[in-house]
């Protein structure tokens, strides 16, 4: 079965808002409308099987309105894995997993950017702590700025994977969007997955090929980021640009099998 761990599906009520605000904020002009029909037809279109719904409040208001958009795509489409999410100013996040767990959701979206906390917020470690053995974590890592000066980075990420042996962790954008050389300095190799999605059209062809080569073929997994990039686009360019064989590219295609037995 092939999997795209990096999509995201909004409300059509607010999709176009979303998009607009999505093309302001990266300067990249979505290609799709952002409902889960347009978001599925590609998946198919691509060869896919599953595709992985991030959904992440962007205030803790937002936490149970997102997590019933999770919990509606979950019951209602066969094709998607839906992440929940959690924010740590929600002060009943317990609450929120016991629901998603309950309800057969196997993963939490954590964004610091667009949630507007740092990835070494001392107020996640408890929420760490509770979910790692129910969970998995795909965590936005990496933007412009240097990591020191970035809510997320591959070092803080580094840290908690330190602090939290257990805990499993796709990290988002090949370890760090814009920060590649640092995610191939502490990430490449752990104990975690690495995912493709949104990276070809900015990584150089030599980093590329470094982080992809310095962690274990195992461990990596495609993602798109639609509706920002075309899911069979994206395969094209990673096959392409990682000079991966058929088999090659079918095994990251494939890996994502290993989180959801």
């Amino acid at each position: 079965m092939r999997f795209d761990i990096h999509t995201h599906a909004f409300h059509p009520k607010i999709s176009a808002r979303v998009l607009e605000q999505l093309e302001d904020h990266y300067s990249i002009q979505p290609v799709g409308t952002g409902i889960i029909d347009d978001l599925l037809a590609r998946v198919r279109n691509a060869g896919l099987h599953k595709a992985a719904v991030l959904c992440a409040a962007t205030s803790p208001d937002q936490v149970i309105p997102a997590n019933a958009y999770a919990l509606r795509l979950h019951a209602e489409y066969k094709e998607v894995i839906a992440f929940g999410t959690v924010h740590p100013a929600f002060q009943h996040w317990e609450r929120q997993l016991e629901c998603l767990k309950t309800a057969g959701i196997p993963g939490i979206k954590l964004h610091p950017e667009f949630q507007g906390f740092w990835l070494n917020d001392p107020r996640l470690l408890p929420i760490f702590e509770h979910a790692q053995n129910d969970f998995i974590f795909q965590i936005h890592i990496g933007y412009r700025k240097a990591p020191e000066h970035n809510p997320s980075c591959p070092y803080k990420l580094a840290a908690i994977l330190d602090a939290f042996p257990k805990l499993r962790v796709v990290a988002a954008h090949l370890g760090g969007w814009l920060h590649w050389e640092h995610s191939l300095k502490v990430l490449a190799g752990r104990d975690l997955w690495l995912e493709t999605s949104s990276c070809m059209d900015f990584i150089d062809d030599a980093t590329l090929r470094a982080v992809l080569h310095a962690h274990p073929r195992e461990k990596l997994l495609f993602g798109s980021d639609y509706p920002l990039f075309d899911p069979s686009e994206e395969c094209r360019k990673l096959q392409m640009r990682a000079a991966f064989s058929d088999a090659e590219l079918e095994e990251v295609l494939t890996n994502a099998g290993a989180l959801f037995p």
